[in-house]
This record gives C-alpha cells, structure tokens and sequence, in this order.
C-alpha cells in the first residue's frame, strides 16, 4: 500500500522496491548507539539494483550464520561475527518481507 505523499512526490511507482529504497535512511548505528548525533546516508535503487542488494545481504546473512554454528570458530570470533550479523539483519528487514526476515531471524536465548 503506498502513501498518496510519497506517490505525488516520487511520481508512479511500478513496485515497491522503489518505495522500500527510498525509506534507506537511517542513523549511522555507531554513532547512535553513542548518543552523538546520528549521520543519515540515502540510496535510491533502480529494480535491478534493489534485486542484487537484497541478494548479496541474503547471502552474506547465511554464510555468517553458517560460521556461527561452526564449533571450530573461536567464542571471540562468534562474538565479532555476531555484531556484524546484526548490523546486516537490520539492513536487510528495511528490504524483505516479513516472511523472508523470519529466516533469518536469530533467537536471542540461543546464542
């Protein structure tokens, strides 16, 4: 469902990847997390662009979550991986569906 705003401002829209890249802008989180002031950064992705975006968070999403089920990977390591995956799972949900997020979603007592 599109906001008649953001309609009349963006022109017409042919799918929603338009309208998801344009909400991209959002706090530098190091900064944030500090309490200083918050960098905003803004993309604007065509389709296809949105498509390989979505594709290489998917996959960077899945080999870390491979390497945190490694029993080989040292608990420090786990720990930095960890932050990191964090940060790719909130870029991430601002581009997928509810369902596709849930896949990656990690249980907070599991780790």
């Amino acid at each position: 469902m599109h906001n008649s705003k953001a309609s009349k401002m963006a022109g017409p829209l042919k799918n929603d990847c338009l309208l998801k890249s344009t909400a991209i802008l959002r706090p530098d989180q190091t900064y944030f997390e500090r309490g200083l002031t918050a960098n905003m950064l803004g993309f604007l992705f065509n389709e296809r662009e949105c498509r390989e975006l979505d594709y290489v968070l998917r996959k960077e999403l899945d080999e870390m979550l491979f390497d945190l089920n490694d029993k080989r990977i040292d608990s420090d390591i786990k720990m930095a991986i960890e932050s990191r995956y964090k940060v790719i799972f909130r870029m991430y949900a601002r581009l997928a569906s509810p369902k596709e997020i849930s896949r990656y979603a990690r249980n907070r007592m599991y780790h």
